[in-house]
C-alpha cells in the first residue's frame, strides 16, 4: 500500500516564484495546492489543484488545504504597496500555516542588510536595514522567529535578485529592455558583484529543504545562486542573445538614468520605490550558501549560460518556455 503524496500549499502561485515552486514541487512528486487570484490558462500537471480563497479567511484556507504540511508564501504585493500590504499578507500566510500545523516557508532577499552590507552575506551577517523595504523585511522575519514560541515552524531561504520564469525582473525591465534596438542596459557600475537567483533553481532548493526535517523552529538559509559583476552579466546576456538568435551582432551597452529616476520619483511612485533600492547596484555583495549545501547537499545549479538562454526564450518566446505544465529542458 503506497502512502499518499506529500502536500504543499503555495500562496501566490500565479507569480514568477510561485509558478516556479508549483513546477518544482509537482516534479518532485508532491500534491500541489496552488492558490492564485486567477487560474492560469496553461494546462497543469495532474498533481496540481488550483485554489482561490480570501487569504484573510483562515477557516476557508484550512478547509481548502487541510492536508498541506508545508505553506510556501510566494505572495508579493506591488512594489508601491509594500508599506501597507507586505506584513498583513505575510501574517495571513503565517496564520494559515499555524492553523494547518504546517511549516511556513518564505523566499527572502538581501534588503535586510542595508547599504553598509559586507561583500559576503551569511546567516550570521548583522541586519542593518536603512530603507523602508529593508526594515519591513527585517520585521517580517522577526515576527516569524517570535511565532516559534506559539508553535509556528518556519524557514527563510534568502536569494539574490530573481530572474527566470517570465517577466517582471531586472533582466527584462532593464537589462534586455532595449534588446530589439541592439542595446543592453545595466543598472550599476560594471565592476561590482551582484547576487542573482535563477527561479527554477531557487524553487528546487525549497523542495530540497521541505523534504528534510527542520533544524530549528525558525531557520534562515542562504541560496548562493550566481554572483556576477555587471561586466560578467552583460557578457553572459549577450552570449545568450547570440546563442538563441535574438541578436546577430555584439550589443551596445548603456547605464540607468538614476538622476532622472530620483527626480521623477516625486511624481511617479514606482520610480521612487526603485530609487530607494539603487544602492544594491553600487554595493558589491554575494550570498554564502554553505549552510544550505550542508543541509541538502549539492543542488547542481543551472549554469548561467543555460539559465539566461532559457530566461530569454521565456521572455521572447513565452508560448514555449516558462509555462506551468510544460516539459522543461533537461537539467532544470
Amino acid at each position: 500500500m503506497t502512502s499518499p503524496p506529500r502536500s504543499v500549499l503555495i500562496l501566490g502561485a500565479g507569480g514568477r516564484f510561485g509558478g516556479s515552486a508549483v513546477e518544482a514541487f509537482a516534479r518532485a512528486g508532491w500534491q500541489v495546492l496552488a492558490h492564485a487570484r486567477r487560474t492560469p490558462s496553461a494546462a497543469a500537471p495532474a498533481s496540481v489543484r488550483w485554489l482561490n480563497f480570501d487569504l484573510a479567511d483562515t477557516a476557508a484556507g484550512e478547509h481548502a488545504a487541510a492536508d498541506a504540511s508545508v505553506v510556501v508564501h510566494a505572495v508579493n504585493p506591488p512594489y508601491t504597496a509594500w508599506r501597507t500590504q507586505l506584513l498583513p499578507l505575510a501574517r495571513h500566510g503565517m496564520d494559515l500555516a499555524q492553523r494547518l500545523g504546517a511549516r511556513f516557508m518564505l523566499p527572502g532577499n538581501v534588503y535586510n542588510f542595508g547599504s553598509s552590507m559586507p561583500a559576503l552575506l551569511d546567516e550570521r551577517t548583522p541586519e542593518r536595514a536603512d530603507t523602508v523595504k529593508g526594515r519591513l523585511r527585517v520585521q517580517l522575519e522577526a515576527e516569524m522567529a517570535q511565532r516559534a514560541d506559539t508553535g509556528l515552524r518556519s524557514t527563510v531561504i534568502r536569494g539574490g535578485d530573481f530572474f527566470g520564469h517570465g517577466d517582471g525582473s531586472w533582466v527584462d525591465l532593464a537589462i534586455v529592455r532595449s534588446l530589439s534596438k541592439g542595446k543592453l542596459i545595466y543598472p550599476g557600475p560594471l565592476d561590482r558583484a551582484h547576487a542573482w537567483a535563477y527561479l527554477p533553481d531557487l524553487a528546487r532548493a525549497f523542495v530540497a529543504v521541505a523534504e528534510r526535517p527542520a533544524a530549528a523552529p525558525f531557520e534562515r538559509l542562504h541560496f548562493a545562486g550566481h554572483t556576477l559583476t555587471g561586466q560578467q552579466m552583460l557578457d553572459a546576456v549577450q552570449a545568450a542573445a547570440l546563442a538563441t538568435g535574438l541578436a546577430t551582432t555584439p550589443l551596445r551597452r548603456g547605464g540607468m538614468p538614476w538622476g532622472l529616476i530620483r527626480a521623477g520619483g516625486v511624481f511617479v511612485p514606482i520610480w521612487r520605490e526603485i530609487a530607494e533600492m539603487a544602492y544594491l547596484w553600487q554595493v558589491p555583495h554575494a550570498l554564502v550558501g554553505t549552510a544550505l549545501q550542508q543541509r541538502v547537499g549539492d543542488l547542481h545549479p543551472t549554469p548561467i549560460a543555460q539559465a539566461l538562454q532559457r530566461s530569454l526564450r521565456a521572455l521572447f518566446q513565452p508560448r514555449t518556455e516558462g509555462v506551468i505544465g510544460a516539459v522543461p529542458p533537461s537539467g532544470v
